[in-house]
């Protein structure tokens, strides 16, 4: 399995053309359907921020992301410019069309109470954690389906350099984006994107200080 990769493409997009854009504050979440056919940027405004991120089939959103069929379908754990997120049923949900950071992870999973108490002292149990802000983005959404906790699972961290070690562990390092960079995905079909813009102070991912993000959509 290929553990390296960086393919790095620019967008021809204009920001002035985008028919949606928001920007997400450190910390707060985001929750939107996509059409198939409509690209999704999301744009690290000041360098070193993780962008915790879910995908689901908006007609059928039991079949969300999968980390698993995403990394053996492709062979390699990394993201980037040409990758196609699967879903549990092996369906394409997205195709990264452009990226400008080279690194993404989908092993290391979002940050939690539990594990924030695990990693870093249990004093740090209560602080704010991206599985808190999946749960109020999915409570909030308006949708005839009952989204719930049921429906998280390993997910993608858009900007964070979780680079695998020589004998296969994994360490959170200091990131690699930079004020500017972003990945834009394409829908493959009618999607939910769901992001936690992490808050997490405790290790390197976001360099010790979360910052905004922005994210733009155009229609193709």
């Amino acid at each position: 399995m290929i553990t390296q990769a960086f393919l790095r493409v620019e967008s021809e997009r204009l920001t002035t053309e985008a028919v949606y854009s928001e920007i997400v504050k450190a910390g707060d979440g985001f929750m939107y359907e996509l059409k198939k056919g409509q690209v999704i940027r999301i744009l690290d405004l000041a360098g070193n921020q993780a962008a915790d991120t879910l995908l689901f089939d908006a007609d059928f959103p039991e079949d969300h992301y999968s980390a698993i069929h995403t990394i053996s379908a492709q062979q390699n754990i990394y993201i980037t410019t040409g990758t196609v997120l699967r879903a549990e049923s092996g369906t394409a949900l997205a195709t990264v069309v452009a990226d400008t950071c080279g690194r993404h992870d989908t092993v290391g999973g979002s940050c939690s109470s539990q594990s924030n108490t695990v990693r870093y002292a249990h004093k740090k149990a209560y602080m704010h954690n991206c599985r808190d802000t999946f749960m109020l983005q999915l409570s909030k959404y308006k949708s005839s389906y009952a989204f719930s906790k049921r429906d998280l699972a390993p997910n993608i961290n858009f900007f964070m350099n979780v680079p695998v070690t020589p004998d296969g562990g994994l360490t959170f390092a200091d990131g690699v984006s930079a004020p500017g960079c972003y990945i834009e995905l394409k829908a493959e079909k009618n999607i939910v994107i769901l992001i936690s813009n992490c808050p997490q102070l405790n290790n390197p991912c976001n360099a010790y200080n979360p910052t905004p993000i922005e994210v733009l959509i155009w229609n193709s």
